[in-house]
């Protein structure tokens, strides 16, 4: 492995770095001292050897036998947000959505207040076109600033995202290290009573105070996950200790002592009893990541079309 001048470390565990507090560890937890050191790094990593970005854990299942090659994880000195021109702010990969929306908030630019609902770093939530109450990151993504697998680093424009509901044209192994957002004039108090109102009705709806991992099932055209989910019966089903959230159906949660096969294994039950009860193939808005652990009973997954 080459030798950076960021943090490398061997076996990592990733658990507690999870929303789910579950899942084994990665080959290699590299956090780089800044985007000079990631492309190094990664121009020097042999070709064969995956990178995986990982923010704060959210929507993910790390799978319990652990993360084969590099996780890259973003630290303090990618966590920040500068002007960028007329109400239009550059975050640093690094950067928690309350952190990036309550920025905005000072600086008077409004439009950026879903950000504050979105558990993760810009990083993550620009990779998968992160959203909520009505609005997602393609409604204000200008530029992407990306270190591309081969180390290369590149700037996206918003076309070159490729955007469609929680995807993006990315393509793997490639890590967001900046993007700059354009929101619009707006009265700081204003925008905080926005906020304030997004931050009382994700409490009031989900299981927040729970290790979960935010939205598991992407909403299909035309209804919402989480009513296929109830309709289904399937509101507080259990695998182990994994469960379905009682308050919000679209959530799984673990109870204390789930792994995370239980966790998948839930997810795929749903997604039969859903199909059975409607027809309609629920699609994973959860990435489940690594390999399966050698006792795992692996979930036999469904197809992906709605």
């Amino acid at each position: 492995m080459p030798a950076p001048r960021g943090s490398l470390t061997a076996d990592a565990p990733l658990a507690r770095l999870t929303w789910f507090k579950t899942g084994g560890p990665a080959e290699l937890l590299f956090e780089p001292e800044d985007t000079a050191d990631l492309c190094a790094f990664l121009a020097a990593l042999p070709p064969q050897v995956p990178v995986m970005g990982l923010g704060l854990g959210s929507n993910m299942i790390v799978r319990d036998g652990g993360v084969p090659g590099v996780v890259v994880r973003l630290g303090k000195a990618f966590a920040g947000a500068e002007d960028a021109g007329e109400n239009t702010l550059r975050f640093g990969g690094g950067t928690s959505g309350i952190l990036a929306s309550s920025t905005a908030r000072d600086r008077g630019i409004a439009g950026m207040e879903f950000l504050k609902s979105i558990p993760g770093t810009v990083g993550g939530f620009v990779r998968m076109n992160g959203g909520a109450y009505g609005r997602e990151v393609k409604d204000i993504l200008t530029s992407a600033e990306v270190v591309l697998r081969d180390g290369t680093p590149a700037t996206l424009s918003l076309a070159d995202m490729g955007y469609t509901y929680r995807h993006s044209d990315l393509p793997d192994g490639a890590i967001v290290v900046a993007a700059t957002m354009r929101g619009e004039p707006g009265d700081p108090a204003a925008i905080q009573a926005e906020m304030d109102r997004i931050s009382e009705a994700r409490e009031a709806s989900q299981p927040l105070r729970t290790k979960t991992g935010g939205s598991t099932f992407k909403n299909p055209p035309g209804t919402s996950a989480w009513k296929l989910v109830d309709e289904a019966g399937c509101r507080g089903l259990a695998i182990g200790d994994a469960q379905v959230s009682e308050k919000h159906t679209n959530f799984l949660i673990n109870r204390g002592e789930a792994t995370s096969a239980d966790i998948e294994a839930l997810g795929e039950e749903v997604r039969r009893r859903v199909h059975a009860h409607s027809g309609v193939t629920l699609e994973w808005e959860i990435r489940r990541v690594g390999r399966f652990g050698a006792n795992d009973v692996v979930p036999a997954p469904m197809g992906t079309s709605t």
